[in-house]
């Protein structure tokens, strides 16, 4: 394994954690969107809990794989920078907007009428931002990003992101982070009406996960051949599948039977083993056709002195979140 590998392995795993923790906050917005019935403020008030502690702190994985991609594979930076920079825009914008609004909505002390205002914003940009995210990561997996650009705006900055493929991906990805948050949020609370609520969601969200997944794998026959090959015909993909399939379904009885600490290691596998079985599916490429992992690396040099940097950085970034979530998190409910 060389060293870009291991780097490109390091951004991966930043970008799992990013998933599982700010994914979920995501997911929590979509909630807050969805919450009805005689308990929805007190669905919004446990959304509130959950979210606020750690939200900053969940995009450190984000920007850790930003800096990264920056630093040690510079062409595909530019890349994605390039060919993908309306919907990265819109992220970031929903990004922004979504963290203003649940700052003003939790702590600014407005009329009831303002909060809720700042409430609808927020829960659109959770919606709309995890989607426009996933978009991205279709037409990556595509291929639509990675060979030259071709003529007009539009085939080349706005179609590949919008393309039946790419949009499924949107919503799978949506979905995931829905069904996490609903996992989630049956540990924030003793309140067992709460839980049950949000257990019914997650057994829901659980069972559109699958559906979402098989419509994303069936549309990627005629769109990406080379991605459906590797993750059906691979040595790794069958016991990948069972395992991503045994921890869905591990998920789902364990939300049932009301094992909510089971529920929430389960989903939290069940996405990371995706998000794995996606980079494994397009190994060696970072984007497909052209930029592979080795042939997109920086200078040796810098490879080296950036993960330097990672190694140095770790003994400071795990113990304080470690403390972060020891002192916001311990007391999660035994159940």
């Amino acid at each position: 394994m060389t060293l870009a590998e291991i780097l490109a392995g390091v951004i991966v795993t930043a970008l799992n954690a990013y998933v599982l923790l700010a994914g979920a906050d995501f997911g929590g917005g979509v909630w807050d969107l969805l919450a009805r019935g005689p308990r929805a403020r007190a669905q919004r008030d446990l959304v509130t809990h959950a979210i606020g502690p750690v939200w900053e702190a969940n995009h450190v994985w984000l920007i850790l794989a930003l800096v990264l991609l920056f630093t040690c594979f510079p062409p595909v930076f530019a890349q994605l920078s390039i060919r993908l920079h309306i919907p990265f825009s819109l992220a970031l914008i929903g990004i922004v907007l979504r963290g203003s609004a649940f700052a003003f909505r939790s702590y600014g002390g407005q009329r009831d009428q303002v909060q809720r205002w700042w409430g609808g914003l927020f829960a659109m940009a959770s919606l709309v931002t995890p989607l426009l995210l996933g978009m991205a990561v279709g037409a990556v997996a595509a291929g639509d990003v990675g060979h030259a650009a071709s003529d007009g705006f539009v085939t080349t900055y706005v179609t590949p992101w919008l393309s039946p493929f790419a949009i499924s991906v949107g919503v799978f990805a949506l979905v995931c982070f829905a069904f996490l948050a609903a996992v989630y949020l049956t540990l924030e609370t003793t309140d067992r009406a709460l839980q049950d609520d949000f257990r019914r969601r997650g057994l829901i969200a659980g069972v559109a996960v699958m559906i979402a997944g098989v419509v994303a794998l069936a549309l990627s026959r005629e769109v990406t051949p080379s991605l459906q090959e590797g993750l059906l015909g691979a040595p790794w993909s069958l016991p990948l599948h069972f395992l991503t399939g045994a921890a869905a379904v591990t998920a789902l009885v364990a939300l049932w039977r009301r094992r909510w600490r089971w529920a929430r290691i389960a989903a939290a596998g069940e996405v990371s083993l995706i998000l794995w079985g996606w980079v494994l599916g397009q190994y060696p490429y970072l984007i497909p056709p052209d930029f592979t992992i080795d042939g997109s690396a920086a200078p040796l040099l810098t490879l080296g002195l950036a993960f330097g940097a990672v190694v140095l950085g770790g003994v400071v970034l795990f113990p304080s979140l470690y403390y972060l979530f020891h002192v916001f998190k311990g007391r999660a409910s035994e159940v």
